[in-house]
């Protein structure tokens, strides 16, 4: 069985910050997410940064669409390949 990783874009700290909290009573995630600035392409200034949610999923049981919709609530977006 292989296991997925998740990652949730997100505009601002905050809103990564809030869907991290929630992930583990809305989709029962065991891991805690991590957070990582993503500085856009040639941006320095924080306020260009994006913030993903990483969510390890290793027995791939989580809904990408469910996670997708999710992240949408908070201007967001699944990362997919």
């Amino acid at each position: 069985m292989n296991g997925v990783r998740h990652v949730l874009v997100l505009p601002d700290r905050d809103a990564a910050e809030e869907v991290a909290e929630a992930l583990p009573g809305r989709f029962g995630v065991a891991e805690e997410p991590q957070l990582v600035r993503d500085a856009l392409a040639g941006e320095d200034d924080a306020e260009d940064a994006q913030w993903l949610v990483v969510v390890e999923d290793p027995a791939a049981r989580l809904d990408g669409a469910a996670l997708d919709a999710f992240a949408e609530e908070y201007e967001g977006w699944l990362e997919t390949d």
